[in-house]
């Protein structure tokens, strides 16, 4: 048997299936937005906000916090976009500086695994995206970010020392004695290798500290 179905009915069903289609393509396209914008913010703090270090037969090294941008790209996009935000945004300041050109491969691989493994315990694990508890998702940020940023120094880096910053990735609830060591050794190590003595490079980073950034790690690279 055949049934009629009303003009008003079927353009009703119609134009449901054409907005629903519009929404999806203009997520899409905000996703892609801000993985560039991101990216952006990954290739300008390494390019123009790192401290190069001189070492001894011609290795490279420097302090920047683009791995921060990192971390908070796969935080707030997801692990995919995320990824590729900071995957991208790095590799093209490695292929801009003469000094890592050769290591753009590999750190196209590495950064894009930070932004998988932050998203995956972020939003595939705790699902921080679907919550409302700001202390929910904080600490799950904090976890997913230390996870991504721990695959990244086993990974690549050798760290010569570490002072965590638990409270909102700026403060120290360490006493006194411990942080003056702590830093005393860090800038120690830091003349060491190469920085000019009177000049303190974590003074210089401190402005840029962020809520992602929850250890302040002292690595090679």
């Amino acid at each position: 048997m055949i049934q009629s179905v009303p003009v008003r009915e079927a353009y009703k069903g119609k134009g449901k299936a054409v907005t629903n289609m519009n929404n999806k393509e203009t997520s899409t396209i905000m996703k892609l937005a801000e993985t560039a914008i991101l990216a952006a913010l990954c290739y300008v703090s390494f390019t123009f906000l790192q401290i190069k270090i001189p070492v001894p037969g011609g290795d490279a090294t420097s302090l920047h916090i683009g791995n921060a941008f990192c971390v908070l790209a796969a935080l707030l996009l997801g692990g995919v976009y995320g990824g590729m935000a900071g995957a991208v945004g790095m590799t093209i300041a490695d292929l801009m500086d003469p000094v890592y050109i050769t290591g753009a491969p590999k750190t196209f691989v590495l950064k894009l695994c930070i932004g998988l493994i932050t998203g995956l315990v972020a939003h595939k694990v705790a699902k921080i995206n679907e919550s409302t508890d700001k202390s929910y998702v904080f600490k799950w940020s904090l976890i997913a970010s230390v996870a991504g940023l721990a695959f990244n120094v086993v990974a690549d880096h050798k760290v010569w020392e570490t002072l965590p910053l638990p409270v909102m990735g700026l403060m120290s609830d360490a006493g006194y004695e411990t942080i003056e060591n702590t830093l005393r050794h860090m800038k120690e190590k830091a003349h060491q290798m190469g920085i000019p003595m009177g000049f303190d490079p974590f003074i210089t980073l401190s402005f840029m500290a962020l809520p992602v950034i929850v250890i302040l790690t002292f690595v090679k690279r």
